[in-house]
């Protein structure tokens, strides 16, 4: 049952906002963006309220013998409409992560396999640039290295959009592929991975560095594939003492370098912060998509069967061209709803 008190608070809020805003009163940006988290749950409430509201009106009318008729079919119809109202309505009001709505930084390594793994880690970052495209997302490699092949030793990408965190969240782990390498003459088929971790950006309120904390030193930017490489002593390289992260930026410009590099600093000293609070609240959830766990293989591309299975959910889907060219909507619609499913459960237990 859904506690009327909350949904009253709820929608007080919602107006109280939509005053402020109409008068110009508070701080316009930080109401605008209760505003916008608040107006999808208050629009559920309202929907749901009309049926509820509905029903009332229509059993009055039952004992009226002219309307009785036309009452009581109203009656069976929004009686079968108000289960799924209130189902929309809870998934509404499930508690939201903070970090939905923000851009990421997405970091792809080749995990065991060599070469094989360095040109899979290729792969998915070509996916990931078509899935952005498709929901026209910005897609920035801000740093890469390349293999003499081609494959990718390691890159990081800064992902701006609508809900861009939450869309890509459930991507961090280890990406398992099964295929044969076109370096193989005996057609045997390999298995290799990669690592992807997917972070929330930093904002400057989350993460505040110490100066004291962190070496700044730049050296000349070197590479293969000449990519996003140059030979000015342009490229940055930060280290925050106390965690040991290490990032370098190796754009044409030191200053843009400096500016990146504390942007990925700060993201990755958010995420380890976020993964300190998720641990804490998990350690005793039995029911949770994967465990947030990096070293977890969640996922397996066999190329030979061209089927893509996601391990968490156990869903299989044998579409591999299309999830290759950036057609991710279906996974990550179904992890999606299976971390709402395990947050209702926590809520009714």
């Amino acid at each position: 049952m859904i506690p009327q008190d909350r949904l009253y608070q709820i929608t007080q809020r919602f107006e109280y906002i939509e005053a402020q805003m109409a008068e110009g009163q508070g701080d316009i940006a930080q109401l605008g963006r209760e505003y916008a988290e608040l107006r999808p749950v208050v629009e559920e409430i309202r929907a749901y309220e009309e049926v509820k509201d509905g029903i009332e009106a229509a059993r009055v009318l039952l004992d009226d013998a002219e309307m009785r008729e036309l009452a009581q079919e109203e009656l069976t119809e929004l009686e079968a409409r108000l289960p799924e109202m209130e189902a929309k309505l809870q998934l509404a009001l499930l508690p939201k992560d903070k970090a939905d709505a923000r851009p990421a930084i997405l970091e792809i390594r080749p995990g065991t396999g060599g070469e094989e793994a360095a040109l899979f880690a290729g792969d998915l970052l070509r996916m990931y640039q078509r899935y952005a495209e498709a929901h026209g997302w910005s897609f920035e490699i801000i740093e890469e290295s390349q293999t003499e092949l081609g494959g990718i030793k390691e890159v990081i990408a800064h992902v701006k959009g609508q809900n861009v965190f939450a869309r890509l969240k459930f991507e961090s782990g280890v990406h398992r592929v099964q295929r044969v390498p076109e370096t193989e003459s005996g057609g045997r088929i390999h298995t290799s991975a990669a690592t992807v971790a997917v972070l929330p950006e930093a904002e400057d309120v989350d993460v505040v560095i110490d100066p004291n904390d962190i070496r700044i030193d730049t050296m000349r930017a070197s590479g293969a594939g000449g990519q996003h490489v140059n030979t000015t002593d342009s490229a940055v390289r930060i280290t925050h003492l106390p965690s040991g992260i290490v990032v370098t930026s190796s754009e044409k410009s030191q200053h843009r370098n400096r500016e990146i590099a504390m942007q990925v600093l700060k993201t990755r000293l958010f995420d380890l912060e976020r993964q300190k609070a998720h641990d804490a609240r998990s350690a005793d959830r039995a029911a949770q998509v994967g465990s947030g766990d990096r070293s977890e293989r969640i996922r397996t591309y066999n190329f030979p069967q061209g089927r893509m299975t996601d391990h968490r959910i156990n869903l299989t889907l044998y579409k591999l061209d299309q999830v290759m060219q950036g057609d991710l909507d279906e996974v990550i619609d179904a992890l999606t709803a299976d971390a709402q499913a395990a947050l209702l459960a926590e809520m009714d237990g």
